[in-house]
């Protein structure tokens, strides 16, 4: 599937407990992997970039994460299989002009 057939993602990821920065790099680390397997079955996606939420004492609460995939149901396969919550998934619309 080429890249001009990708869909962008948002995904909203609430975690039900804080967890630290190390706990966020292997769930990052996962992710990746689950990313390669999902190619190499031929689903088009691939991750874009994500922000990552923090509480007061700078633990990771969630992430906004961006993606690009060929429909919603592979940005909810890639979520199951690397065991990440995807609380909410929408569509990216233009972003806002100013400042």
């Amino acid at each position: 599937m080429s890249e001009q057939n990708l869909t962008d993602f948002l995904i909203l990821r609430s975690l039900d407990e804080p967890i630290t920065e190390e706990d966020l790099q292997a769930a990052g680390d996962k992710s990746g992997e689950v990313l390669e397997e999902l190619r190499s079955e031929g689903v088009g996606i691939r991750w874009v970039e994500s922000e990552v939420l923090t509480n007061e004492d700078g633990m990771v609460t969630g992430t906004f994460c961006r993606y690009q995939a060929e429909d919603e149901d592979a940005v909810r396969e890639h979520a199951d299989r690397a065991g990440l919550p995807a609380t909410r998934i929408d569509q990216r619309g233009q972003p806002l002009e100013g400042e």
